[in-house]
């Protein structure tokens, strides 16, 4: 037997994963366990899949060879252009596969939770293409930072309200979609946007994501002669862009991941959300994996610049990367990561999200070798941040 980072049959990466959930969850749970493999592999559900990511999503997204700033760093850089799917990031290739799922369930109400508003978009998105009724939970904070998203949200046709208790971000949306599905199990599906949560979730949102590493299989083997670089490198909040771009090298250990969180104001700031450095083993959301949490197991209050990347977790496959050394973990300041915003901005002609910008700081952090081949994940635009890079740079 090799030794996989992937999922097994109980739902664990390594010491990570399972499901922690309460009773009045098990059926809604369960239903999703025992069929999600089977009706995914349908030969009709693939074929729905994969044509509705080329017509609607527009896949595949470019492996774009990022020349001048390959030279500045004297390494081969390619960036998969996620940002240029419809809705602006990779979050929709798991709305869609969800989407499907959810009908072929008999499921006519969805419910997300939203955090830099990229998830609530995607489902709102799908939602109006398949006609069905969408509730959008997100944090009170990240409804003010994140306005553009929760215009388009509303326009797509979602009710979006609002989460009003704790730090008033992620986590708390994810809390208040958790006790609606719980109230609703009947009709509902909960589509979660992220690799977190109770099994079969984590390995579920990784498939539909996986495409991303597929393409870039495939897409490099005609440029490079390989269809292995020597890194991928993604950001990480719940890690569902970066499982998505390292799902096809899991147990390829000749190429090197590399995740990057978000350190915040700083790893001893108190404001940070630098989970494999701050965290330690718990449950969040249903899931065994590493948090931030205080001494005596209450889970603390995370802090990014970027909506998407603060949650006090990360995935159980994450989370297995880090304690295994198969995944390398980086933390980068917000005052890096905005500066990043700039520079790929400047040097490309990109403006990526804030979360995104997290991950090309790496490059100032790591000295990679000439021939080497870099996979950066451009998991998202920048068009959602434009307000805080307005204020932060004042322009």
């Amino acid at each position: 037997m090799i030794n996989t980072y992937n999922v097994n049959e109980k739902g664990y990466y390594g010491d990570f994963g399972g499901a922690y959930i309460p009773e009045m969850m098990y059926a809604n749970i369960e239903e999703l366990r025992t069929k999600y493999l089977k009706i995914c592999s349908e030969e009709k559900f693939q074929k729905e899949f994969n044509d509705l990511l080329k017509q609607y999503v527009g896949r595949p997204t470019p492996l774009y060879y990022a020349e001048r700033l390959s030279l500045n760093y004297n390494t081969k850089i390619y960036l998969k252009r996620e940002d240029l799917c419809h809705t602006g990031a990779h979050k929709i290739n798991n709305t869609i596969g969800q989407i499907l799922l959810a009908k072929r369930l008999g499921k006519t109400r969805i419910i997300a939770e939203t955090g830099a508003g990229q998830h609530g978009v995607a489902t709102a998105t799908v939602c109006a293409l398949m006609g069905i009724k969408c509730i959008i939970y997100m944090g009170e904070v990240d409804i003010s930072r994140q306005a553009p998203n929760v215009a388009r949200m509303k326009m797509l046709g979602a009710e979006v309200k609002p989460a009003i208790s704790g730090s008033k971000t992620l986590k708390d949306a994810t809390n208040e979609a958790i006790r609606d599905w719980i109230n609703n199990p009947i009709d509902t599906h909960y589509i979660i946007g992220s690799v977190v949560g109770p099994h079969p979730y984590p390995d579920m949102v990784a498939r539909f994501q996986s495409v991303i590493g597929d393409e870039v299989m495939d897409q490099l083997k005609k440029m490079e002669g390989s269809e292995n670089p020597n890194y991928v490198i993604a950001c990480v909040g719940g890690g569902s862009n970066a499982a998505g771009l390292f799902y096809p090298y899991l147990d390829n250990e000749n190429v090197k991941i590399i995740c990057v969180e978000a350190a915040g104001k700083g790893i001893d700031t108190g404001k940070s959300a630098a989970t494999s450095i701050l965290g330690k083993e718990g449950i969040i959301h249903g899931s065994k994996t590493l948090l931030m949490q205080s001494f005596d197991g209450q889970i603390t209050e995370p802090y990014s610049i970027s909506a998407g990347l603060d949650y006090p977790g990360v995935g159980p496959m994450h989370a297995n990367l880090y304690k295994t050394k198969r995944g390398e973990f980086i933390s980068i300041t917000d005052k890096e990561a905005m500066q990043w915003g700039l520079n790929l901005s400047r040097l490309e002609g990109i403006i990526p999200a804030i979360e995104t910008s997290h991950a090309f700081a790496v490059l100032d952090k790591k000295k990679f070798k000439k021939d080497d081949v870099l996979v950066f994940n451009c998991s998202g635009r920048g068009d959602k941040d434009l307000d805080t890079y307005i204020d932060y740079f004042k322009l």
